[in-house]
């Protein structure tokens, strides 16, 4: 959790950027507090979007353009959060394979396999979200919203699989 909190503080700085001419930003910080409520045995899933929800109501943040830009900031903290949690659960895994004997020692090539599937259930779900909106400008927010949300629970699931899980 300690990783993650370095990280998610680095991403803030990042994501305050000003993005074109309007200052969209998220406040990674509400993650984190939506996070130690939820406790450690809690549903953290109901935090996935709430950075994103404020961002949306600031100046801009209510236009399609401004929609899709807080929910890309939100599912770039969740990426970075779910790149590091699965490298952590693949040196884990990898760590436990090395005392195990075949055909027991495949938890770090089934996390992998299992990422590479989800990669791909991802990206499929989220393209038949752009495609339920038939060209429509919700597509962009519906596709980041996806994505974000996906990313969100793919990274809680990674956490657990790691030593601090």
């Amino acid at each position: 959790m300690i990783r993650h909190a370095v990280i998610a503080a680095g991403l803030v700085m990042v994501a305050s950027a000003p993005v074109a001419a309007q200052d969209l930003r998220i406040d990674a910080g509400a993650i984190h507090v939506c996070l130690e409520d939820a406790g450690p045995d809690g549903d953290k899933t109901g935090c996935i979007g709430i950075a994103s929800g404020q961002c949306m109501d600031l100046p801009g943040g209510y236009s399609t353009y401004g929609m899709s830009e807080c929910l890309n900031l939100e599912l770039q903290w969740w990426d970075a959060w779910l790149n590091a949690a699965y490298k952590d659960a693949r040196a884990y895994l990898k760590q436990n394979d090395t005392a195990l004997q075949p055909p027991l020692n495949v938890q770090a090539q089934t996390l992998l396999d299992m990422q590479r599937a989800w990669i791909a259930f991802r990206d499929a779900k989220c393209g038949l979200e752009v495609a339920m909106f038939q060209g429509g400008t919700g597509a962009g927010p519906a596709q980041m919203s996806c994505m974000m949300h996906l990313a969100g629970a793919q990274a809680l699931y990674l956490s657990t699989l790691g030593p601090g899980g």
